[in-house]
């Protein structure tokens, strides 16, 4: 199924955290139809280099989650780390190094630290309220902090706190973009689409996930972001789309 293209609204970096009411969009049904796909399940096999020697990764992105225990490990979830640096630079985005010495030493690291400290670490997304994620939430206030940084753009930041809060919020790039469409509030979106019909794509993930023999640590957001992505990101680089 092809889907029609509706021309994009110009709201330059405003993703993933404005808050207005959605356009009429098939964001969740046109998410549901990505993740259920056939193929999706040898997508993430050969992603995260299940069916490689040694399962040694085919992306460099399939160690996002996973460097040196993870960005939510108890003894760093609250506090950005050198390996968070490098766990971004795997999915091809790079922390100028003014902003990271800020974010590892200088006052921006020890505001973020109090936000992240408020931000919920064992709460998956589909299980949050509206009010975790919602413009006065401590993860929209980081999200903020993070873009107010010299050379961190709303990808970027995104990709930081997905880091340091994977099974909350998710990685959102142009490729995902590009694929599922351009919703006011990428986050409130996705919140939505894997509650509606009792949970019915958040059990899709789940399916998908141990499908492919992935490890329980790779979070059903990330199952969903690299899903999505696998699926676009060729004909987001040859094709040209709408939404870059």
């Amino acid at each position: 199924m092809k889907w029609l293209r509706v021309p994009p609204v110009d709201l330059p970096d405003l993703e993933p955290m404005v808050s207005l009411p959605d356009p009429p969009h098939p964001f969740t049904e046109r998410l549901h139809a990505l993740v259920t796909a056939a193929g999706s399940v040898a997508d993430l096999r050969r992603y995260f280099g299940m069916d490689r020697p040694r399962r040694a990764a085919a992306f460099t992105g399939a160690r996002f989650e996973a460097l040196g225990g993870g960005g939510d490990h108890p003894k760093v979830a609250d506090t950005v780390t050198a390996e968070d640096l490098i766990a971004v630079q795997t999915l091809s985005v790079t922390v100028p190094a003014a902003a990271a010495l800020e974010l590892l030493e200088g006052h921006a690291g020890t505001q973020l630290s109090a936000l992240l400290r408020a931000i919920p670490r064992g709460m998956d997304m589909a299980d949050a309220t509206e009010a975790d994620l919602d413009p006065d939430s401590p993860a929209h206030k980081a999200w903020r902090l993070l873009r107010g940084q010299p050379g961190i753009g709303w990808v970027t930041a995104g990709k930081l706190l997905a880091r340091k809060r994977p099974r909350l919020l998710p990685v959102y790039d142009r490729v995902v973009r590009c694929a599922v469409g351009r919703p006011r509030s990428f986050w409130q979106a996705m919140h939505r689409a894997l509650r509606v019909d009792d949970y019915a794509l958040q059990r899709e993930l789940l399916i998908l996930r141990q499908a492919a023999g992935l490890p329980g640590t790779v979070s059903v957001l990330r199952v969903c972001d690299v899903v999505v992505w696998m699926r676009h990101h060729t004909d987001h680089q040859n094709v040209g789309c709408t939404w870059k």
